[in-house]
């Protein structure tokens, strides 16, 4: 189109489709990246996790497998990313709790049942993911090195709760404490997965009845009687418990973070 001169005419450059620019494609790649994960947290309650392919949930979320491995590598993947969506939502429906409340037992509490109320969406199809995790081989094991992150994060929620405190744990056991935290709220997890109780009320109970002893014992850390006994303690974590928090403090960052090739073919 050309105007009276032959040239351009006036308004030519500003019908011209404008580029997208960063902010868009960022939005509109985390929007698919969302719309790929709530596909398949779908499909896995409706079909299960074994029974349900990366094509399936490609074609249910309307994007090609190409895309679908774009964004997440494999299924593994995606069940990290699930991991990853209950910390971020952990932390944030947590912080007025962290924020107000400064007795230990309290802080406990609320963090524990928060996270309940957080994963109990989920609670239908929570063991088809056990069943994967469970293997101490699988990536979806909560120890294994592809679930660092939100087990990182999920660590620093509980030093978090332990820092605002009114009650201080022994030096001593101060390190290996919040990892000790993190693997109670392991054990309440799988509690929850097998809890049949309606609207999993024995493990809220649960919750209700260790928070305070677990406060109590931290409390306790500190008597000057319970210094032998806690240096025990914590001798026998780091040697038994706790050996990867330090193998992974040892190990040189090589090529972690290197791509695989997807694990699965249809």
């Amino acid at each position: 189109m050309t105007g009276d001169d032959g040239g351009p005419a006036q308004g030519a450059e500003s019908a011209r489709p404008a580029e997208p620019t960063s902010r868009e494609r960022t939005a509109h790649g985390s929007r698919t990246r969302t719309l790929i994960l709530e596909t398949a947290l779908r499909l896995f309650q409706e079909r299960g996790y074994d029974k349900t392919t990366m094509r399936a949930i490609a074609q249910e979320a309307g994007v090609s497998v190409g895309n679908a491995y774009y964004y997440f590598a494999s299924k593994e993947h995606l069940i990290q990313g699930f991991y990853d969506r209950i910390a971020t939502e952990h932390a944030a429906a947590v912080a007025d709790v962290l924020a107000t409340e400064r007795d230990l037992a309290g802080r406990l509490r609320g963090v524990l049942l928060t996270w309940l109320d957080i994963a109990a969406p989920y609670h239908r199809f929570a063991a088809q993911f056990f069943k994967n995790a469970a293997d101490p081989n699988s990536p979806l094991s909560p120890f294994s090195d592809a679930s660092e992150g939100p087990r990182e994060a999920a660590i620093a929620l509980q030093r978090q709760v332990l820092a605002g405190a009114d009650t201080k744990a022994d030096p001593e056991l101060a390190a290996a404490l919040p990892r000790l935290l993190w693997l109670q709220q392991m054990g309440l997890v799988l509690y929850w997965v097998h809890d049949r109780s309606e609207n999993c009320e024995r493990s809220r109970r649960l919750v209700e009845r260790t928070s305070p002893l677990v406060a109590r014992a931290v409390a306790a850390s500190r008597f000057r009687v319970l210094r032998p006994l806690v240096r025990e303690v914590t001798d026998v974590l780091s040697e038994f418990v706790l050996p990867a928090a330090a193998n992974a403090a040892s190990r040189p960052a090589t090529r972690k973070d290197k791509k695989h090739p997807p694990a699965e073919h249809d």
